[in-house]
């Protein structure tokens, strides 16, 4: 208990004081993509995956919370899914290659001798499946930190009551890594994970979420995992109709702030969580997740139905031509970090659009 404390503060301070240093570093050197009207550092993924594993091995180290092989292995394979995260940040890299990496390490971490062989591959394609639902989500700032929050805490205990006391440890230290993180990356963001965070957080958390269940009841087990990630998967769901498809910009484009989005799907986070671990305790019935999946349907068939982007209004009319005029001795601003600082000019930026 009192290492659990211990481990959960120092991985929370070690990731906030390392997206700090990081941010300098990525803006010293241009690492930054385009979110709206900003230019926002990347490089936090660093330090989410640098305080997880910083503080899990540290307790496999000194014996004082062994993480054991399954969880030893998922982190692994986690730390090499963010480092082809990080390449991908900072070159092109086809989402063939991506997929194909992601699924390589996911058929490294199935527990094949609890679900068979075709259970493992299923597993496989679940994992790809979720870890890119994640990267969905980091299009708007603090949305997947959020949701894996919620995610890590309700896995953990889910681990606990499966009494896999390492699984459980590494969920927590990436709880609080994730909470760290946002600390910077709370709108508006300071930093962003990037592929590098998206693509550990979402791997590590569905990797988790199938050695947890693999040796549960099949109906129990699907029930959990989808109620554990619903809020993902509805997001790829609703990202897969075009551009601006995503749930943060739907909120967006309803009124929210970029505070309320991600207060919402946070939200959402928690009540999906909420059931999936009721489920794994044996409180409900399985039947429960068919209320979420009731609520999923009916938000991608609703956010379906309205525009993709709102019309951009004229400034200050509309000309009797038809296009709108600037406005007069325009100048146009450069692009400024959160808090103004200073950033390299356009030649030395490697600028990621994004349009959360």
């Amino acid at each position: 208990m009192l290492y659990g404390i211990v481990a959960a503060i120092a991985a929370l301070l070690l990731t906030a004081a390392l997206a700090a240093l990081l941010r300098m570093f990525a803006l010293r050197f241009g690492v930054v993509e385009r979110r709206r009207l900003r230019v926002v550092p990347m490089l936090g993924g660093v330090a989410v995956v640098g305080g997880t594993a910083l503080v899990a091995g540290a307790g496999e180290w000194t014996d004082v919370a062994p993480l054991g092989a399954d969880a030893g292995r998922l982190l692994v394979a986690g730390i090499g899914v963010a480092l082809l995260g990080l390449v991908a940040d900072l070159r092109a890299v086809p989402l063939a290659v991506q997929v194909g990496g992601v699924g390589v390490a996911a058929a490294l971490t199935v527990p094949y001798g609890e679900l068979g062989l075709l259970g493992g591959v299923l597993g496989v394609a679940w994992i790809v499946f979720v870890t890119f639902a994640f990267v969905s989500l980091d299009h708007a700032d603090g949305v997947m930190g959020t949701v894996g929050v919620v995610t890590a805490f309700a896995l953990s205990g889910c681990a606990a009551a499966e009494v896999m006391d390492g699984t459980a440890a590494l969920l927590s230290v990436l709880a609080a890594a994730l909470t760290g993180f946002l600390m910077q990356g709370r709108p508006p963001a300071r930093i962003v994970p990037g592929r590098c965070g998206a693509l550990f957080a979402g791997f590590v958390l569905a990797g988790a979420a199938v050695v947890v269940h693999g040796g549960r009841e099949t109906g129990s087990g699907v029930a959990a995992l989808f109620s554990l990630t619903a809020v993902g998967l509805v997001d790829l769901a609703l990202a897969a109709r075009g551009p601006g498809g995503h749930l943060a910009h739907r909120l967006r484009r309803g009124g929210l702030t970029s505070r309320g989005v991600m207060v919402v799907i946070g939200a959402a986070a928690f009540g999906g969580a909420l059931v999936g671990l009721l489920i794994d305790l044996g409180w409900v019935e399985p039947s429960a997740a068919w209320w979420v999946a009731g609520v999923v349907a009916v938000v991608v068939l609703v956010g379906g139905v309205g525009p993709f982007s709102r019309p951009r209004r004229p400034y200050p009319f509309p000309s009797p031509g038809g296009s709108a005029p600037g406005p007069p001795n325009a100048r146009r601003a450069r692009p400024q970090t959160p808090d103004g600082l200073k950033i390299p000019p356009p030649d030395r930026l490697r600028i990621h659009s994004r349009t959360g």
